[in-house]
């Protein structure tokens, strides 16, 4: 018995799903700041997946046994949305839920505070410093304040 055209739509798409997601879209890769703390991202993926077809019949064609010409399609979504991440130090570990709302909002509230961090840091040295010096005091700042964000949520 011959596969219906169908069949070959669905396998294909769920193949062409099956290597688009995998378990890393879920559990993101580690990442792992200068002081050996390990930040592990988690994602809801959502998925939608459809398929259809109508095989067309010629209507002067009077036999039933010819096959009637197929068309179909098939399709698929898929939504990555991060939900929390999981935050590794030492011997304690912690799952710390996303909400963007506020994750946003406490981002933007660190920004006058890092400012400020870095205003200390360049009016304390008066001597002249090179882009990397700069750029790593930056990173160092912001580092600084997201630790202090999380210490705070504990």
């Amino acid at each position: 018995m011959d596969n219906h055209p169908i069949e070959g739509l669905m396998k294909s798409t769920l193949e062409n799903l099956k290597d688009m997601i995998d378990v890393n879209t879920i559990v993101g890769d580690t990442i792992e700041t200068k002081d050996g703390t390990l930040i592990i991202p988690i994602s809801c993926v959502s998925l939608g997946f459809a398929a259809g077809g109508s095989e067309f019949y010629q209507k002067n064609v009077p036999s039933t046994d010819i096959k009637y010409p197929f068309g179909g399609g098939s399709g698929s979504g898929v939504t990555v949305k991060p939900i929390a991440f999981l935050v590794i130090k030492g011997d304690m570990i912690r799952l710390l839920p996303v909400n963007q709302k506020n994750t946003y909002d406490k981002l933007v509230d660190s920004i006058p505070q890092i400012i400020d961090t870095l205003k200390n840091s360049f009016s304390q040295k008066s001597c002249k410093k090179n882009k990397e010096e700069i750029k790593q005091e930056i990173k160092d700042a912001v580092e600084q304040e997201l630790k202090r964000e999380v210490t705070v949520e504990e």
